[in-house]
């Protein structure tokens, strides 16, 4: 399994995790509040937790594809939603038995 963990720091984390949820909903099994979401990818579960000063990607997948897919998902549509700011994705990647 690999698995990446991502984060982006923005003052609106809130507002995009409900964007990005309701948005992917529409394609993907999503479950979401206020605070975090929970996203089926056709590659793998991941999930949104959004803070007072950003948000933090948690995703797996049975391949390293799968992992790079998901994150090009993210970040194509995060950053159309947060087209009045530049975002700095950082992202940790890993498999099953290596250290993030």
């Amino acid at each position: 399994m690999f698995h990446t963990t991502g984060t982006v720091k923005t003052a609106h984390a809130a507002k995009y995790l409900q964007q990005l949820c309701k948005h992917f909903a529409h394609k993907v099994p999503v479950k979401f509040n206020a605070t975090t979401g929970d996203v089926s990818f056709p590659t793998g579960p991941c999930q949104i937790i959004a803070s007072d000063d950003g948000l933090t990607f948690i995703g797996q997948s049975a391949n390293a594809e799968g992992i790079a897919r998901m994150k090009g998902v993210i970040i194509d549509h995060l950053d159309r939603f947060a087209w009045r700011e530049t975002l700095d994705y950082h992202w940790q990647d890993h498999a099953d038995g290596t250290a993030p």
